[in-house]
């Protein structure tokens, strides 16, 4: 295929929602044309006739390749991989380290595998590949071997697509900065996490051995000591089980709030609870970005991406003003204009740049489909 234009789908499968996306163009250049988008409900679409209508109003025959993004590949996987029936069962069997999303990834690959011809390569992308490199020093739990290393025990990382998206962005509009220069990443959504990476190559991200660890989120809770969870269940008569339940879905600014996971809502909201569920949040960001940038001994950009990262200014603002000391300068005009577009956001006089650039997971994922079509021997 190489040197001719072929289609790529992309299937973004989370735990709640499924994105679609079409590209179309050849598997040696990055520039790949955007043909059309589609999000569906996780629960209301059947993965088959979803997929069928969705490259049949595309009306385009050359279908090379799907990607697939998924959010757990443990130890085994550490790079995109050509899926076939011994990889989809790998990817079944590391559900228990990743329930809601691993299942869903696995209906989606099936249902491709069914919907496409045999020849159209079906490639599985992994959240927690870009992090497989991370330094022992981030990446172990001063756990002994038996509890941890043995046991496959350690700090995967997630959001690993998005965070390389942002990394990559970030580098075409820097080019003067080699392999980007140290950059500190935020993909701040429903599931919210940071990373700081050095000329390309992650040195810590905040989320470990499951998405639950590190920011607070709109239901996680982020960082707590481990012994809560059986002095809760003891507390609340509940399971081991149950008290992670709670942790992931009913905690975050959700718990904190009593009302909403929803940044939009609670910034509308006049109640101290909701105003200080805000606060928390972006304390967290700010305790994690001054340890980043002593992780990188300084960097050259900070990077907003996701929903709340990208959209809203407010809390932007609340985690950087108090970063004067750290050489960070906001221009407040710029980030309040800056809503859901690529903008920089940082003063004249500031010695961080701060931008803010929209997350394109399935750009990424097709980029890394396009990437193994092409014959190793003509890879760069």
């Amino acid at each position: 295929m190489c040197g001719q234009d072929v289609l790529f789908l992309t299937v973004n499968a989370g735990s709640t929602s499924v994105k679609l996306a079409a590209y179309r163009g050849s598997p040696e250049r990055s520039d790949l044309e955007l043909l059309k988008r589609e999000q569906l409900a996780t629960g209301a679409a059947d993965p088959q006739s979803a997929l069928r209508e969705f490259v049949r109003a595309l009306g385009a025959s050359a279908l090379g390749a799907v990607g697939h993004r998924v959010v757990h590949g443990g130890a085994r996987f550490t790079a995109p991989v050509r899926i076939d029936d011994a990889v989809e069962a790998a990817i079944g069997e590391l559900a228990a380290l990743a329930p809601l999303h691993n299942p869903v990834a696995v209906r989606w690959i099936a249902a491709a595998r069914a919907v496409c011809a045999p020849q159209v390569a079906q490639i599985a992308v992994f959240d927690t590949a870009y992090f497989a490199g991370l330094p022992a020093l981030a990446a172990r739990y001063a756990l002994p071997e038996r509890a941890g290393a043995a046991l496959g025990v350690r700090r995967y990382g997630f959001h690993g697509i998005a965070h390389q998206g942002l990394w990559g962005r970030w580098c075409l509009l820097n080019p003067a900065l080699d392999s980007g220069g140290r950059v500190i990443t935020l993909q701040l959504g429903g599931g919210s996490s940071i990373t700081a990476i050095a000329r390309g190559r992650p040195l810590d991200t905040s989320m470990g051995f499951s998405p639950l660890e590190g920011l607070v989120m709109a239901t996680r809770s982020g960082d707590i000591d481990a012994a809560l969870v059986p002095y809760l269940a003891q507390q609340l008569g509940a399971s081991a089980t149950r008290i992670v339940e709670i942790l992931n879905e009913e905690s975050g600014l959700l718990g904190l709030s009593g009302t909403s996971g929803d940044m939009r809502t609670l910034l509308a909201d006049p109640r101290e609870e909701a105003r200080f569920a805000v606060e928390l949040y972006c304390y967290r960001i700010r305790k994690y970005l001054g340890a980043y940038l002593a992780v990188l001994g300084g960097c050259d950009g900070i990077v907003f991406g996701g929903g709340v990262g990208e959209h809203q200014p407010e809390i932007r603002e609340r985690i950087l003003a108090p970063l004067g000391w750290a050489g960070v300068e906001l221009d407040r005009q710029a980030n309040r204009a800056a809503r859901g577009c690529e903008a920089w956001i940082s003063g004249a006089a500031s010695r961080i740049r701060v931008g803010v650039i929209p997350v394109d997971e399935e750009h990424t994922l097709a980029c890394a489909a396009a990437s193994l079509l092409v014959p190793a021997s003509a890879r760069p």
